[in-house]
């Protein structure tokens, strides 16, 4: 591969990509990452509003971007948002499953052991994470099928490799997307077409809306012990930024990555490859 093809590689004029979740921090840096490298952006989010300001940034790049509301735990409301994307572009060539998150509820706490947890707070989030993740990859990929090629990215964690103490469900739903990505991607290559590839990030710890004030202190902005233990056992030193996952992204969305399918690729700053001594 020269440095012709590799440039053409990671440019995706006329390419259209659906992202699940795309009004949230790291998801609305894919959109404007792949915005900027020239691809067509639909942000599906349940949040019109943050989807909204996402699309707001997106201005000037050369695609054609919208936003639409969707529920990715309501079947039909994923096809009617998968039908208008194919009534405006014709096709979807990459869907992003970026849609997914943790509920107080389901985390365990000094005033909530985890045999108090309930079973509502767990389905969920096992339903958020995962269903929200299995129900448009039915959609988009069965049109994918139709047309004989695409790309579906999921978004597990790195709680999927070493579950963090404290959240449970959260923990066993990426674990689930990590397993149903490697599914996916051989039942679709053996089934179907190989040209229809499945594969994963595996974020390690961003400082997210979610997040933030677990990791750091909100009135001083110093670490918490939570968020200096994953600093310890991250060799990186660092929690990461959105910009570090786009390198990653770029790869397995691009023809640089068509042998590759069925990974889960951690972006974690060493983390799962830390012992600890």
């Amino acid at each position: 591969m020269n440095l012709q093809e590799v440039t053409k590689a990671y440019d995706f004029t006329g390419k259209t990509i659906a992202i699940t979740g795309g009004g949230g921090v790291l998801c609305g840096e894919m959109a404007r990452c792949l915005a900027g490298c020239n691809a067509n952006i639909v942000i599906l989010d349940r949040d019109v509003s943050l989807g909204e300001k996402v699309l707001a940034t997106l201005s000037g790049t050369k695609g054609k971007h919208k936003v639409l509301f969707v529920d990715v735990l309501d079947k039909a409301k994923v096809q009617d948002a998968a039908d208008k994307t194919f009534a405006e572009y014709g096709k979807v060539d990459i869907l992003i499953n970026g849609a997914g998150g943790n509920n107080p509820k389901a985390t365990t706490s000094p005033e909530q052991s985890f045999f108090d947890i309930p079973s509502e707070a767990i389905q969920f989030v096992s339903n958020l994470n995962l269903i929200g993740t299995i129900l448009p990859s039915q959609i988009f990929g069965k049109a994918m099928v139709a047309q004989k090629e695409g790309i579906i990215l999921n978004v597990s964690s790195m709680n999927a490799f070493r579950p963090l103490t404290r959240i449970p469900a959260y923990s066993a739903a990426k674990a689930a997307i990590s397993n149903f990505t490697q599914w996916l991607a051989v039942h679709i290559a053996q089934e179907y077409t190989p040209n229809i590839r499945v594969n994963a990030l595996a974020p390690g710890f961003f400082l997210t809306d979610q997040n933030r004030f677990l990791l750091t202190d909100k009135a001083t902005g110093a670490l918490t012990a939570r968020g200096k233990k994953i600093l310890d056992h991250t060799p990186a030193g660092r929690f990461g930024t959105p910009e570090d996952l786009l390198g990653g992204m770029l790869w397995l969305l691009s023809p640089a990555s068509k042998f590759v399918t069925g990974i889960v690729l951690p972006i974690d700053g060493g983390f799962s490859a830390y012992s600890g001594v």
